[in-house]
């Protein structure tokens, strides 16, 4: 099992910036792809971006040039660096973690950390 904790979540105001990090613990290895999903009131989850254990990343193209994630290997941690904030940012992000070829069986999430983008 592998056990992720998210933080840095919370509110702020439009053009602002927030920093979200997910630690993993338990059986969790490098070879691991992790990232992070949001899902928004009414709406499915939808990827935000993900990092492998090499640092090849892929971003939704809706943040794009304003969020950027980030890998420590040895900490087994992950960070969301958030900047020019909108309000359609606003949602429950969640970490995420999955085996590259055993997905079906190794497939973890976080318990979520509200992200709330409002004047």
């Amino acid at each position: 099992q592998v056990q992720l904790v998210e933080s840095g979540g919370g509110l702020v105001q439009p053009g602002g910036s927030l920093r979200l990090s997910c630690a993993a613990s338990g059986s969790i290895s490098s070879i691991y792809v992790m990232g992070w999903h949001r899902q928004a009131p009414g709406k499915q989850r939808e990827l935000v971006a993900h990092i492998t254990s090499g640092g090849t990343t892929n971003y939704a193209d809706s943040v794009k040039g304003r969020f950027t994630i980030s890998r420590d290997n040895a900490k087994n941690t992950i960070d969301l660096q958030m900047n020019s904030l909108k309000p359609e940012d606003t949602a429950v992000y969640y970490c995420n973690a999955y085996h590259p070829i055993l997905r079906n069986k190794n497939n973890y999430w976080g318990q979520g950390t509200q992200v709330t983008v409002s004047s």
